[in-house]
């Protein structure tokens, strides 16, 4: 069979059969990539990009068999592969010794074209639908990871940047080590001797082919611990990306989810006991999906396992946004997740209005349109909270928050959030404070302006900024915009809230200093905007009145503020343009008539919605969907602005496709002015 770059690499290990082995898979429509040692086999593995690794066990005794099993278990269960084993006979005694070593199928007897060709296609599906629920959340935790270790080598400067992290992890961190002059070769000599064959390899091929690339490696001087690298090319040079090879025995799994890679039921329990024995109070909330079964019904139990695990990602996210520092973040059951909060015992009131405030932030995240493949889904999700007492147990705190649950469900959307503090009877957890409250927050100043820088795709300068509102609340800390304007809509208070926040951003942009005078700036429109008689005209003399310039500016209406009057939409931003603005559409992807706004609205950029950005990084099917609509984009003359941007993966994936800049935490998290105008200053 001729080479066909589409093929689907497929690792073989066998030691006495490799050639045979690697003749059948090529005749089977695979690329094979072959080894007879297991000497080095996790690196080529990774390198290899297979997500099924086939190995030969026939002819091996127990023990060699486990130990070429274990070899490359980890790695292929940090890829989430599937790993199918050959064998004499499947009915000995060390078989289910492999299996709970991470073997996923199994083939003994006669090895023939067509039984081989069914057990290879029955260990890919397993592999193909990981990749779409398990790795995913495996690769979340590992960006989380990679965010503080990565490196990156500029081709055109010949210069390469280590973050402090993995430098001190690789015992880089010699006093007086000038690492402004460190080459590839530098890092590559960091390792122990052993491993840099693999690591000069996959360079190479990062290099020469232009080809996302592996290795793996130790950490110099531990051999037990085990670090892979991910090498990811682009116009300017390459990244690398380090995760860790989860070394922690498997007796421990129980404690994860498999589907989404958050705590366990058992998990979940060990940390409620970890906490009262600390001293410390903890409290549950627990999160129930609605409507999931008609996912699963109308869209297939694959999509389903994608939905959860964007939903366990978007939790996770919520939690790490509001400083959870020792929270705990778990998936009990189907549909059930769980928050976990720790309070100090004698502020028991404080940790319940702060969960109350993040129930409100997961009801308004989980309501945002889901992006999975080729759907685009909504869902709604109840809350009970439940705090614990003294001499509660782990069962019954989440009994309590099971029975706050149900409360919830039943009452409603009114009572789409109950608390349970005993046993007998809940109450609502309503707005009526935060409604109070949003009403003086305006004229207290405890509505601030920050600034997220974004960033040109072919120079890395930045070239704008995006206005994000946050609120300062004296009692529950920061509140972020979306919960903002959802308790901003629920009291009917959004377009006093939306003027404020319009002028405020414009008023601060005009007194940006001289090194922030090239910048443009992006402010957002809501669907009650636009919906007001008078709003170009207050509009454009609230933006002249300001002194801001009307040719810097960038006015982003969402997706779903567009849907209600896509003709009025249309009106609007054509005489905004004539007005000398550019107009964007801001979460680009995330509605159900993209392919209309395109068609209808007269645009100058496309903001893509982050969750959509972040899945050029996930299934083949997944970029060329991101592709699609970055190249219709393109074909009509669009900027394309990707929101969102979180790993070098990413921002490399995303240039490759077209994208022309970008934004997100890789580079800066909302700013203030001054830090802005340092940051441009390179401080």
């Amino acid at each position: 069979m001729p080479d066909d770059p589409d093929r689907l690499p497929l690792f073989i290990l066998s030691p006495r059969h490799r050639d045979p082995l690697s003749f059948l898979a090529n005749r089977l429509g695979w690329k094979p990539v072959a080894a007879r040692s297991r000497e080095r086999a996790e690196s080529r593995y990774l390198g290899s990009l297979a997500r099924t690794a086939l190995l030969d066990l026939r002819s091996l005794d127990a023990a060699q068999s486990l130990a070429v099993v274990t070899t490359l278990a980890d790695a292929v269960e940090a890829s989430g592969g599937a790993m199918l084993v050959l064998l004499d006979d499947m009915a000995a005694p060390h078989v289910s010794d492999l299996i709970s070593s991470g073997v996923t199928h199994l083939l003994d007897g006669d090895i023939t074209e067509n039984r081989l060709g069914v057990a290879l296609r029955a260990a890919d599906k397993l592999a193909e639908r990981l990749i779409g629920s398990l790795a995913a959340a495996r690769n979340r935790h590992a960006v989380q990871r990679s965010d503080a270790l990565f490196w990156r080598w500029n081709g055109a400067e010949r210069t390469l940047s280590i973050s402090p992290a993995l430098a001190e992890l690789l015992q880089l961190m010699a006093p007086g080590v000038d690492y402004s002059r460190w080459t590839i070769s530098d890092l590559v000599r960091a390792l122990d001797r052993p491993d840099r064959a693999g690591a000069i390899a996959a360079i190479r091929q990062a290099v020469d082919e232009l080809m996302p690339s592996a290795f793996a490696h130790s950490l110099p001087g531990q051999k037990a611990r085990r670090l892979v690298q991910h090498l990811y090319p682009d116009s300017r040079g390459f990244s690398g990306e380090v995760e860790e090879l989860d070394a922690q025995p498997r007796s421990n799994s129980r404690d994860r989810d498999p589907m989404t890679g958050l705590a366990s039921r058992q998990g979940a329990m060990r940390w409620f006991d970890q906490v009262q024995a600390a001293g410390r109070r903890p409290l549950a909330i627990l999160v129930g999906l609605g409507e999931f079964d008609r996912v699963n019904s109308a869209y297939g139990r694959l999509v389903g396992d994608a939905m959860l695990a964007r939903v366990a990602m978007r939790l996770t996210r919520l939690v790490e946004a509001m400083g959870g520092r020792g929270a705990l973040v778990a998936r009990l059951t189907g549909t059930e997740f769980l928050v976990g909060l720790v309070g100090e015992r004698d502020a028991s009131e404080a940790l319940l209005d702060r969960a109350g405030l993040l129930a409100r932030q997961i009801v308004v995240e989980i309501s945002r349109p889901f992006n999975a493949g080729d759907f685009l889904i909504r869902l709604s999700s109840r809350c009970g909270i439940a705090p614990g007492q003294d001499g509660d147990s782990a069962e019954t705190i989440l009994r309590r928050a099971s029975n706050a649950l149900a409360d919830a469900r039943r009452g409603g959307p009114q009572g789409g959030i109950r608390v349970r503090v005993a046993d007998d009877s809940s109450r609502i957890v309503d707005d009526d404070r935060l409604h109070s409250d949003l009403r003086h927050a305006l004229d207290s100043g405890q509505i601030q302006i920050l600034f997220q820088p974004q960033y040109d795709m072919a120079t890395d300068g930045i070239i704008g900024a995006e206005a994000l509102a946050r609120w300062q609340h004296p009692h529950y800390g920061e509140i972020g915009a979306g919960a903002l304007f959802a308790i901003a809509e629920r009291s009917d208070f959004i377009l006093p809230l939306s003027d404020h926040i319009h002028a405020r951003a414009l008023t601060e942009a005009a007194a940006w200093p001289a090194e922030l005078r090239s910048l443009r700036l992006s402010i957002n429109v809501t669907a009650a905007d636009i919906s007001e008689p008078d709003f170009l005209t207050s509009f454009l003399q609230l933006v002249d009145e300001s002194g801001f310039s009307r040719d810097r500016l960038t006015v982003e209406l969402t997706e779903s503020g567009l849907v209600e009057d896509l003709g009025t939409a249309s009106l609007l931003l054509t005489q905004l343009r004539e007005a000398g603005l550019a107009v964007a559409v801001d979460d680009f992807g995330t509605g159900y008539s993209s392919l209309a706004y395109l068609k209808s609205l007269p645009l100058d950029y496309l903001k893509i919605d982050s969750s959509i950005a972040r899945d050029i990084t996930g299934t083949g099917r997944d970029r060329i969907i991101v592709r699609a609509i970055i190249d219709m984009a393109r074909s009509l003359d669009l900027g394309v602005i990707a929101e969102g941007v979180e790993t070098e993966q990413q921002l490399a994936l995303l240039a490759r496709a077209g994208c022309t800049s970008y934004q997100g935490f890789l580079r800066s998290p909302p700013i203030t002015s001054a830090a802005l105008a340092d940051l441009v200053k390179g401080r």
